[in-house]
This record gives structure tokens, sequence and C-alpha cells, in this order.
């Protein structure tokens, strides 16, 4: 893991997971260095002092990306706009859920992210689907190679507790799906991105309610084979994807990418100071996220986030992955949930280890290995492809 602030690990997973949503180490090191002694502050004053430098390093690009776009060099604009995308979604998630500015920080990215990838050419395309009389927002991308009338595997990609679409797109999975020939889905569900930030919607421990209708609008397209659908969740998507496909049957398979199969353990674990927190601001910020008025109410709500009598239900392949050194949900859960497969036809449970890196939460700290080996198996399950004809 690299470790920048030496005294903040929260501070540490927002860089390390900028680094792999493709930021610069010039650029990581311009923002961060002033910051050593904001890292040490409480919460308020130190995410405002971090806010201010990655909002003015995502100012900058943008500059140097209009003076591309004034020479008709869309392409280097694109990619900058995309950059400075990731910057503000790294300074927006550590914010307080009511900090001033904040819905507008997070808005100027969603603008960013649309336009850089627009002016780069990437295949990739913003959809709505339909959900309690709104909608969920997702960013589908469509497989390589595709023939005309040919209908693709698709794997679904959920969030955990504070990403967003359009972290886990920048990630990188969606891309390494598409060159195994399989499309992505990316959906901000309830509780995460613009279902929460725009919508109000508020996280539910039946993950199956929103989930099976994005199958439903999936199996309306006409370039997706509704017989190979699978999931994906990341962190606490390592219960709501196992959650979703234990009690929707067509999902065909489903990834945990980071086991989390007692959440609420957790968080008693957490209340009595255990582990490693994902964000500042963390108990306002759960309440946010799932709808709660105070600590209380929240640990009510987090006695039904759990997988026991869950994935005994899962009848489809399935894979479960964790990193060996995950400081914020302990191995041991991940051997839980595999344990519990019991009527799984293809299990797998993957450990990443100090040699194939990724040995930290959900893989924050190497995404890539840990990321093919997941995308390699989705693709030999679902029908894709894992290498070219020579």
């Amino acid at each position: 893991m690299f470790r920048y602030f030496p005294t903040n690990y929260v501070w540490n997973l927002s860089v390390d997971l900028a680094i792999e949503m493709g930021a610069r180490i010039g650029e990581i090191e311009a923002m961060c260095a002033p910051l050593q002694e904001a890292a040490k502050q409480p919460d308020a004053a130190g995410t405002k002092a971090f806010r201010e430098t990655w909002v003015r390093m995502a100012d900058q690009l943008c500059g140097l990306a209009e003076e591309d776009e004034a020479r008709g060099r869309l392409l280097s604009a694109g990619e900058k706009y995309r950059r400075a995308s990731s910057y503000l979604i790294t300074a927006e998630r550590l914010q307080a859920h009511d900090a001033p500015g904040r819905l507008a920080l997070y808005q100027r990215e969603l603008d960013l992210f649309a336009k850089g990838t627009k002016l780069a050419g990437e295949p990739i395309r913003r959809v709505e689907i339909p959900y309690e009389g709104k909608h969920l927002s997702a960013l589908y991308v469509p497989a390589e190679g595709l023939k005309p009338g040919e209908r693709a595997p698709l794997l679904v990609q959920v969030n955990g507790l504070d990403s967003t679409k359009e972290m886990k797109y920048l990630v990188g999975l969606p891309a390494w799906m598409a060159k195994r020939g399989v499309s992505s889905l990316v959906v901000d569900q309830p509780g995460t991105g613009e279902a929460l930030r725009l919508h109000g919607m508020t996280a539910r421990y039946d993950s199956e309610h929103w989930a099976s209708r994005v199958v439903d609008w999936l199996e309306q397209r006409d370039d997706v084979d509704p017989k190979r659908i699978g999931m994906e969740g990341v962190s606490l998507g390592g219960y709501y994807c196992p959650r979703a496909v234990a009690f929707e049957p067509r999902f065909a398979c489903g990834v945990a990418w980071g086991a989390n199969h007692d959440w609420r353990d957790v968080q008693a674990r957490r209340l009595e100071r255990e582990g490693s927190l994902p964000v500042p601001h963390y108990w306002a910020h759960v309440c946010w996220v799932w709808g709660a008025k105070d600590i209380d109410d929240f640990m009510r709500i987090a006695q039904d986030v759990h997988l026991d009598g869950v994935v005994e239900r899962i009848k489809v392949p399935f894979l479960v992955t964790h990193g060996e050194k995950d400081s914020q949900i302990p191995l041991k859960w991940a051997n839980r949930t595999y344990e519990q497969l019991v009527n799984s036809p293809k299990r797998e449970l993957k450990v990443f280890t100090e040699r194939e890196g990724g040995v930290q939460h959900a893989s924050f700290d190497n995404s890539i290995n840990a990321g093919h080996y997941i995308a390699d198996w989705v693709a030999q399950t679902l029908g894709g492809r894992t290498a070219f004809a020579l």
C-alpha cells in the first residue's frame, strides 16, 4: 500500500484509489506535498484543505484541456478532462455529506467525466434504468468486436459504501471485460452516486429489489444475451452482489471483489474502534447512505446486512476474492462466504497475496492483477474470451 500520509489511512486509501483511476504521480506529489500537517487535523479542517489542493489541480488540468480544444487536439483535451474528473471524485468523496458546495463539486465531476470520455472517443454511454418512479443511472460499455445483431454476455457492476460508477469505470474493470468479449453495466445503485446525491435514494439491505429491475431493463436490449448476465460488487458490494444473486435467479454468475459477509459485525467492531474506516465523518456518512436518523437507528438497520442463510441459495458459479492484508474487513468473512456457497456448482475463493498484489481492501492498493483475474474468471464463466487467436 502506498502510504503518502503515514498517520492517515483514509487519506492514503483516497490517494491509492486516485492512482488506480489514472492519477499521475507528479500531480499526486503537487497536490499532497502541502497537506502533511493537514492530514493530522480533525476531519472538518483536514478535508477542507484536501479539497482545495485537489480542486486546484483539476482546475489547472481544465485550463490545459481548453487550450488543447482551441488547437483541435480533442484526444488530449479529453484525457485531461477525464483525469480532472478523477481528482474531483477523490476530493468529493472525502467531504461531509452536508459540506457546502459538495453537490456542485459532484455535478462538476459528472460533467467533466462525460466531456472527457466523449472527447477521448471512449465507447461508453450513460443510460437510465426506470426504478421506483425515478431512475438508476449507469454506464454501459459494449464488448469489443461484436458483430451486427450479436448478443454479448454482460457483467453488472455495483458500488460499495462510498464508490461511484465513474470511479469503478476509471479503475478499469469495464475495459478489461470489453477486451474479453463481455459488456458492462456499471450502476449507481440506491445509496451511492447519483441515486443518493441527486435522487435521495438510500441503501437497502434487500439488494435484489433494485437488481431485478436492472435485469428487467437488460432483457429488453438486443445486444445483451439475457442468459449470460452476471454481477460483480466491490467492497460493500461484496454484500449487495451475493444477496442479489441469491434472490434473483436470472443472474448467471456472481463475483465479490472483497468479501463482506457480515457487515453488522463490522459496524459493531467499528463502534469499538477496531479496524480502519474508509471515509472521514464515518458515522454521519453511513447514516446518510442508509437513511438513518442517528447511529442507533443505523445500527438497527445494519442488523439485516449479513449473508448468513443467504448465500446457500446461490445456484450459479460464484467467485469470492479478498486481500490477504485487508485492514477493513477481516479475511475470515471471505472464508465464511465461500464455506456457505454449498449449492454453487462452481465456487472459488481467491485470496490475493503479496505475490499478485492487491492485498488491501478490494485490491485498492494494486487493482490490475486482481481485476484481470476477475475478468478472466467472468469471461470463462459467461462464454467470453481470455485470448486472441494468434
